[in-house]
């Protein structure tokens, strides 16, 4: 049996439909890229989850972007991930994209992550909106937190 890959670009095929894998541009990005726009106009795993095993806010919608981001755990790995976010363009795709990222890895796997996978599966970003990227993955990192919070230790002597 073959040894599934955790590399970004296979994990983005497996979990995209996309025809081509993103491409990493020499210079500065100065427009979105198709799939920027695609995740800002189709954003993946918009919701929430109702019984989720973390969940985080981020950002303040008075003066800006703001993202809510829930995850379900099963045997270690995220099994599901929905987000509602508020922003421009580059801040619903990289929430979006994220979530894509995260869905199905373990919790060390998703800790890992950082926002230069996010913009590279993007295939870049406009410099100016690289704190976009910032928002996905700490909501990410602190919805991680807040279920280790949560979780029952195994230790119930």
């Amino acid at each position: 049996m073959a040894k599934e890959s955790n590399d970004w670009r296979d994990l983005y095929k497996k979990n995209n439909e996309y025809e081509e894998e993103p491409q990493t541009h020499a210079g500065p990005v100065l427009f979105y890229t198709n799939i920027v726009i695609d995740n800002f106009v189709n954003p993946r795993n918009v919701g929430e989850i109702e019984d989720a095993d973390g969940y985080a806010m981020i950002g303040d919608p008075s003066c800006g972007d703001q993202m809510k981001l829930w995850i379900k755990v099963r045997d270690g790995r995220i099994s599901d991930i929905k987000f509602k976010s508020f922003g421009c363009p580059g801040a619903i795709a990289t929430s979006s994209m994220t979530t894509v990222l995260a869905s199905g890895k373990t919790i060390e796997e998703a800790k890992k992550l950082t926002d230069d996978n996010v913009i590279l599966a993007l295939g870049g970003i406009p410099e100016n909106k690289r704190h976009c990227s910032l928002m996905g993955i700490n909501a990410l990192l602190a919805a991680i937190q807040d279920y280790e919070k949560r979780r029952p230790t195994l230790d119930t002597a």
